[in-house]
Formats: structure tokens, C-alpha cells, sequence
């Protein structure tokens, strides 16, 4: 049976190591309103279940009205296994080793449940509903720089698992190997150098060094300082904050270098907060992508081999739906499914109604 868009709706849940947010969204209106609560990691996974599965029978209730219910859709960290919804050493997620995330929806909710990694549900909005579609490319690359590193990939229009739901990992590939310890026991991860966490503890050990005493300053009596002292910090010229956000746009420009020069893909795109401060990260991004890439330097947007690429070049850019596309894509995600056209490709055409700031 096909069912009237306009009766349509989802409820999306974009879990996070720190918040976690649920909304509810049809294709016409998009986001009809969203909720987002602190992810309580110290009360243990069920706790946090619980939590998420109140708050999606809340918006439920709120929002149903008649219409159908064509799923839940829930980002989650990784790494994730697919098709199962297990989680393995999530490094944002202490204690959730092994834990079944979708099985443990089921036993609550009475509905059918798709799960995704958090970085692949910002990809597939950014590619329905974002730069994919505002370029017309079929193929994307996204970093989610957050409390971690996120990576979601399509290829060809399709999401890319990987054999067991675990490709898209790049959050772990190693960037500076006596770098700092990562949660996932590596050192010198992008995530350990280039998320919002990272950026922080880059902030604490100059302070502690004794050799940034503007954040010194800045920091006072307080605990930490936050990522946004430290952006506004950097806008004003301290030396050490700029330092720090040079460091972390170099740590990012070796990372896409060699997704570039492996993927060869059109459009790479570069989300989550720290995302937000892509004037102070880019020059030094860019400028490692010129020297680590020579894939980049020849399909850069007017280089020699840019002309017959979807888009125009190799394009490396920063997030169309900004704080929203983890969100967006669990919102979207089931409408895929119950189209069944998830396997076979994202079909644009079904998804692209009532986007906010969509033009």
C-alpha cells in the first residue's frame, strides 16, 4: 500500500556521549518539534533507552493525529554492527560494549525501528537534503567533528556499511602516531586531534604548560573553559587559541588527504561543531590538502582534471544543514526503508519536502 506523504510521520533520535535529541518530522513540514535532553552515560545504557523511548512515545502522542507511523530512526555512535544494532567499544559511549541498542528498542516500542551510525544518518541528509543535492552529486564523504569523530560515506547513492556495518571509521585512522590517547586505545587519531574534545584538552595542557596565559585568563576559576571561549578567543587573536585551531585544521587536511587520493570522491563534506569555526581551521586544512594530496591539487574546483567531475571538482566544504543533519538523517531514514529503496539507492525525489532552509 502506498501512503499520501502528507500522512507520513517519523521519529528521529540523534544519540549522543553527551546529549541525545529526538524530534518528530514529516516530509511535508519537516521538523514538526524536536526535544533534546543530557545522555545520563553514568545511569547505563537502559537508563538512556529509557529516557530516548519516553520521549519518542511523548512526540508520538503529540503528533501522530491519524497519520502513519513509518518508523524510528536512531543515529547512533559507533562502532555500530549492522544488521544487529550492537555496539562494540563505542569510545563516546563507556560502558555500552556489546550492547544490543536495537533489540533493547524493540522490547519498549511497538514500532518498526532502523538504526544507523550517527556520521552515515549526517550523510544521508547532507546527500537528500543538503550539498549533495544543492551540487547533484551521487557521492559524499562526511566528517562529523563532535564530542567525536564521525564518518559516513555514500557511494553511488547508497550508504556505505562496509561487511559488518563498521565502514566509515576514519575517526580512527591514525593522523599523528605519538599523538594523544584516543578512547579507542589507539594514540594520534583524527578524533584525538581534531574533535571538540580534543580541541579542549589541546586548550587545558597549554594552560597547564604555563604557556597560554590569555586562556589562563580567560579560564579564571572555572573547571574548563569551553569551545566556545576558545573559538572567541581565537577571533580575537590570542596566539595560543590560534594555535590550537591551526594544529587541529592540519590534523583534518591529512585525514582528507588520504580519503581524497582513496576515494577520488566529488564532495567531501566537514560537519559538527567544531565545523562552525571553519575560518579558523580551513587555511591550514587546505593548505595540507595542497601538499599531502595529489589527487586534490589536479580535481580542486578549475584544476586540470576538475572539468568532467559531478560538481565541478574535488570539493571540500563545510556542512549545508549545520547542527541538524545527524537529526535530519534519522528523521529520513525510515522513509527509505519503508520504501524499501534503501539497498537500492537514496531516492532524492522521496525526501524532499519541507526541509527547513531547504531553497
Amino acid at each position: 500500500m502506498t501512503l499520501d506523504k502528507e500522512q507520513l510521520l517519523t521519529i528521529g533520535v540523534d544519540l549522543g556521549g553527551t546529549s541525545l535529541r529526538v524530534a518528530a518530522y514529516t516530509p511535508e513540514d519537516g521538523i514538526l518539534d524536536s526535544i533534546a535532553l543530557p545522555t545520563r552515560l553514568e545511569a547505563g545504557p537502559h537508563a538512556v533507552v529509557g529516557d530516548m523511548c519516553s520521549v519518542i512515545r511523548m512526540l508520538f502522542d503529540r503528533f501522530f493525529r491519524g497519520r502513519n507511523l513509518a518508523g524510528i530512526g536512531v543515529g547512533s555512535p559507533g562502532p555500530l554492527e549492522l544488521p544487529a544494532g550492537r555496539l562494540h567499544h563505542p569510545p563516546n559511549l563507556p560502558g555500552w560494549d556489546g550492547f544490543h541498542l536495537l533489540a533493547e528498542m524493540e522490547k519498549l516500542l511497538d514500532a518498526p525501528i532502523a538504526i544507523e551510525s550517527d556520521a552515515n544518518a549526517a550523510a544521508l541528509a547532507e546527500y537528500a537534503l543538503g550539498l549533495g543535492r544543492l551540487l547533484d552529486v551521487d557521492s559524499l564523504c562526511m566528517l562529523t567533528l563532535g564530542t567525536g569523530v564521525g564518518n559516513g560515506i555514500i557511494l553511488d547513492g547508497k550508504l556505505w556499511h562496509g561487511a559488518a556495518g563498521m565502514g566509515g571509521e576514519a575517526g580512527h585512522m591514525t593522523i599523528f602516531p605519538e599523538g594523544s590517547l584516543c578512547g579507542c586505545g589507539n594514540t594520534g587519531c583524527l578524533e584525538a586531534c581534531a574533535s571538540a574534545t580534543a580541541l579542549m584538552n589541546a586548550a587545558e595542557r597549554l594552560i597547564a604548560s604555563g604557556k597560554a596565559p590569555g586562556l589562563a585568563a580567560l579560564k579564571g576559576d572555572r573547571l574548563s573553559l569551553t569551545a566556545l571561549d576558545l573559538a572567541e578567543a581565537a577571533q580575537q587573536g590570542d596566539k595560543a587559541a590560534l594555535a590550537i585551531y591551526a594544529e587541529t585544521g592540519r590534523a583534518i587536511g591529512i585525514g582528507l588527504a588520504g580519503l581524497i587520493n582513496i576515494f577520488n570522491l566529488p564532495l567531501y563534506v566537514i560537519g559538527g561543531g567544531v565545523a562552525n569555526s571553519w575560518d579558523l581551521l580551513s587555511p591550514a586544512m587546505f593548505e595540507e590538502l595542497e601538499r599531502r594530496s595529489y589527487v586534490y591539487s589536479l580535481t580542486a574546483p578549475g584544476r586540470a582534471a576538475a572539468g568532467g567531475m559531478p560538481g565541478g571538482g574535488t570539493r571540500v566544504m563545510p556542512a549545508k544543514l549545520g547542527a541538524e543533519a545527524g537529526l535530519l538523517g534519522a528523521c529520513i531514514l525510515p522513509l527509505h526503508l519503508s520504501s524499501h529503496k534503501l539497498a537500492g539507492g537514496v531516492s532524492r525525489e522521496d525526501n524532499m519536502l519541507g526541509v527547513p532552509g531547504d531553497d
